[in-house]
This record gives C-alpha cells, sequence and structure tokens, in this order.
C-alpha cells in the first residue's frame, strides 16, 4: 500500500456509497472509544456490540464502493487513506461521546433517522446497496430500540439524568438537520432509484422523536439553526483526531497485515 493519501475521482455513485460507510465507521469508532468505560458491565457489551454492527456495515459498503472505484482499491484504502477533508459522513457522528447521556441522545438521532432510511434504500433498483441496507436494518432496529430505552430512562429518571439528557440533546439537535439535505449529485441518484429521498423520511423521523421524547419528558429544542458541511468534506476539528487514531497504523506501516 502506498504511502501516499488516496486519490479518488468521486461519481455520484461513489459518493452516496462512501457517505453512507462513512457515517457507519465513525459512529463505529466513537462507540468502540466506550469499551471498559461504559457505566455497566451489560452496556459495556452492548455499545461494543452496537459499535461492531456499525463497522461492519461499513465495511460492505467501503466494498462495494471498492468495487464500483475500480482502480485495484479495497475497503482498507477508503478507511485508511483518506484525508479528514475526503470524508462524506455528517457532523453528528464525529461529535464526542460526552457523558453516557450524551453517547445516547446521539445514538437516538442517528438511529431515528438510519433505521427508516435503511428500510428505504432496500427498495433500491441498485441490488448491491439493497442487499446491504436489508441486513443492516435489522441491526439498525434493535439500535433505536435500545437507546431509545435508555434515554426513556434518564430523561425520566433522577434530577441530575434529565439535566444530563437535555443539555445533551440542546447541544447535538443543531446537527440533526443536515441528515436530511440533498446536494445535486444525491439528487441525481434519487431520481434514479438508487438512494432513497431522506428529506420524504422526515416525519417518521419527527414521529419516532416525539414518542421517545415525550416518555422520557424531554422536549425537542426549539432551535431552527442546523450545522452543516460535513458531507461536502467540511469538518469539525474532532474528525482529525479520530483519523489519527484510526489510520495510525497503516500510515506508520503501510501495507501492514496479520
Amino acid at each position: 500500500m502506498p504511502t501516499t493519501s488516496l486519490s479518488l475521482t468521486e461519481t455520484p455513485l461513489l459518493a452516496g456509497i462512501l457517505a453512507l460507510a462513512d457515517d457507519a465507521l465513525i459512529l463505529g469508532h466513537r462507540l468502540s472509544e466506550w469499551c471498559g468505560h461504559a457505566p455497566m458491565l451489560e452496556e459495556d457489551i452492548a455499545l461494543a456490540n452496537i459499535a461492531l454492527d456499525c463497522v461492519g456495515q461499513a465495511r460492505a459498503f467501503y466494498a462495494y464502493a471498492a468495487e464500483v472505484a475500480g482502480e485495484g482499491l479495497s475497503e482498507d484504502d477508503f478507511a485508511y487513506r483518506r484525508e479528514a477533508g475526503q470524508y462524506r459522513n455528517c457532523l453528528l457522528v464525529e461529535q464526542p461521546n460526552g457523558d453516557f447521556a450524551a453517547t445516547i441522545v446521539r445514538q437516538v438521532l442517528v438511529s431515528a433517522f438510519i433505521d427508516p432510511y435503511y428500510r428505504a434504500l432496500m427498495a433500491s433498483r441498485d441490488a448491491t446497496l439493497a442487499a446491504i441496507a436489508a441486513k443492516a436494518e435489522k441491526e439498525t432496529a434493535y439500535h433505536l430500540r435500545h437507546s431509545g430505552e435508555w434515554l426513556i430512562r434518564l430523561g425520566d429518571g433522577t434530577d441530575e439524568s434529565h439535566a444530563r439528557a437535555r443539555a445533551a440533546l440542546d447541544e447535538l439537535w443543531p446537527y440533526t438537520g443536515e441528515l436530511f439535505e440533498v446536494d445535486a449529485a444525491e439528487a441525481a441518484l434519487i431520481e434514479a432509484g438508487t438512494l432513497p429521498d431522506p428529506r420524504t423520511l422526515r416525519a417518521e423521523f419527527d414521529a419516532t422523536l416525539d414518542h421517545i421524547l415525550g416518555e422520557a419528558t424531554l422536549a425537542r429544542p426549539p432551535g431552527t439553526w442546523m450545522q452543516s458541511g460535513g458531507r461536502a468534506g467540511r469538518h469539525s476539528e474532532h474528525l482529525g483526531f479520530i483519523l489519527s487514531d484510526l489510520q495510525y497504523l497503516q500510515r506508520a506501516h503501510p501495507g501492514a497485515a496479520w
């Protein structure tokens, strides 16, 4: 494997696949940081399993990206040889874990979107994307149920747990708008039936959150201003730190295998 960063010519299809892969990889990496640090053993295992699900989804999408890109690339090339500006993940997944409440709120927000998105992707005219989504949706349905139950416990628990959940929701809510953005390249894929239109999933996302937040005695933040830029490669400083950890071995020892 060469030491230089990966040079890519992104077609709309490749960019769309990488957005899905990058979301899954970066969220999986974030969740893996909880291993050995969760508030109880059972949840330590649960978060590690969710992280493994996410990394597995990322691998499936990266493998397909390598097939689409050609040039003899592999899934490892996409994970380890791209710079931060080449990543297409949304800003939400790269946000720090914070406390346990912040991690749970982030997971609820991501899962409330990605679970219906994968269900819609199962109807894609692209057979490979449809197959990946069919497997992944079984996992994301569990992720949503698990994190939703925890948010209800935290929000409707003690004054301390409620305050922490409330603070996390206020902090992370402005990152949800990017989930529903569509650029010109993605619009063409939507028109072709390759990708679902995320804007059509807004009502289900809202209904899911309203149900969970209602039981958690939490209210949706009133603000309407939203962060944006991750899909275009404009990331927070947090992604650079994630990649310095994630990519260290392959950057220091190119082609290392075991």
